[in-house]
């Protein structure tokens, strides 16, 4: 299956640079799949389309200020790197630009002195091994295990909100992140930290959408996956197959599971929000039910496959060639999505993070 089949064009006017006055103010496109049609509304109409025994499914990961901003110790160059992940709790794997200046050895003056990074191994992946240091960090060894690692991964969580910046993505054409990012590329819901970009169908709810939505007699079940290098990288080969995703952590805890399987059981849906959610839902499936527990997922989902778990998905309008438009053509249809996507250009929807959602059913 060639990448090419996954491309569009879209006005550069319509990627979204700011979020909705409200988050609940965004538009929604619906896609039904089994009539092929395509309808209009308010993200507020949503709550009217949700109904008893659904189950609404949100990720409930929490984007930490990943990006910092600093200077060459030897030469003083500006250079950037991209916390993705804790290794342990000093040590990260990190993106960093430019590369040419970031190789092992190297090191990195943060926060006008506060921190400072040394880059320790560059990866076959073209990811940095990264040691953060700051002024009176504690003692403690590297190595520690992987839980371990996870359940750390949050320890420096001062010297992040200090020096730190909101991931936002490239196509958010600002010279800096402002202080609202700090609020609103983040969920209402977030509560685990550790991604480094928003999953950005869950922007648009606020607790008032949410607790409508259980008053008419459905289930939120809440479970976790840090979005990643796997979500957000780019696809840089012709063929789909031979794209390989990056591994990312996710979480199912037992109470999450049991709403999504008597959701089932009952004959109501398992709607998904957002794509991250897709695919911890279907890499936590058996063939039988959802199962509780956490580990990490390359899930890969494009068209051709056979969902287990999801019977509908909400979602943001996504990049060309993405990953993430791969899977939400696996759901809606590749031809019914481009169609739905060029009218919503036509329709001037906004796109990307910041922008509107659809509602595929």
């Amino acid at each position: 299956m060639q990448v090419a089949l996954f491309d569009y064009e879209l006005p550069p006017e319509l990627i979204a640079q700011e979020p909705a006055a409200r988050r609940d103010a965004s538009r929604l496109m619906v896609l039904d799949r089994r009539a092929r049609t395509i309808t209009h509304h308010q993200f507020g109409d949503l709550v009217a389309m949700v109904g008893p025994g659904d189950c609404l499914v949100l990720n409930d990961t929490r984007v930490i200020p990943a990006r910092l901003r600093g200077r060459l110790e030897r030469t003083g160059g500006k250079v950037e790197l991209l916390l993705l992940r804790a290794l342990d709790e000093r040590r990260w794997e990190a993106l960093g630009r430019p590369g040419r200046r970031l190789r092992p050895g190297a090191r990195v003056v943060l926060g006008g002195g506060a921190a400072q990074a040394t880059v320790l191994e560059r990866q076959a992946d073209g990811t940095l091994v990264v040691r953060l240091d700051r002024v009176g960090w504690p003692s403690r060894p590297t190595g520690e295990p992987d839980r371990q690692a996870r359940r750390l991964s949050y320890a420096n969580a001062e010297l992040l909100e200090a020096i730190g910046e909101m991931p936002l993505p490239p196509y958010i054409k600002r010279p800096e992140p402002r202080a609202e990012d700090r609020e609103r590329y983040q969920t209402v819901y977030a509560a685990a930290p550790g991604a480094v970009a928003a999953p950005t169908a869950g922007l648009h709810f606020t607790p008032e959408v949410l607790g409508a939505i259980e008053a008419r007699g459905a289930q939120l079940a809440r479970v976790t996956l840090h979005v990643g290098l796997g979500t957000f990288r780019p696809v840089e080969v012709e063929r789909v197959e031979e794209h390989t995703m990056h591994a990312e952590w996710y979480d199912v805890p037992p109470e999450a599971a049991k709403a999504v399987n008597a959701a089932r059981a009952a004959g109501g849906r398992v709607i998904a929000v957002g794509t991250t959610s897709v695919r911890t839902l279907e890499t936590a499936w058996d063939g039988h039910s959802l199962v509780a527990g956490s580990g990490w997922t390359r899930a890969f989902i494009y068209p051709g496959y056979t969902f287990a778990v999801t019977d509908a998905l909400l979602t943001n309008f996504h990049l060309p060639r993405s990953t993430l438009l791969m899977l939400v053509a696996a759901l809606a249809g590749r031809e019914f999505l481009l169609e739905a996507y060029a009218e919503a250009a036509r329709l001037r929807y906004r796109f990307y993070s910041y922008g509107d959602c659809m509602l595929i059913v």
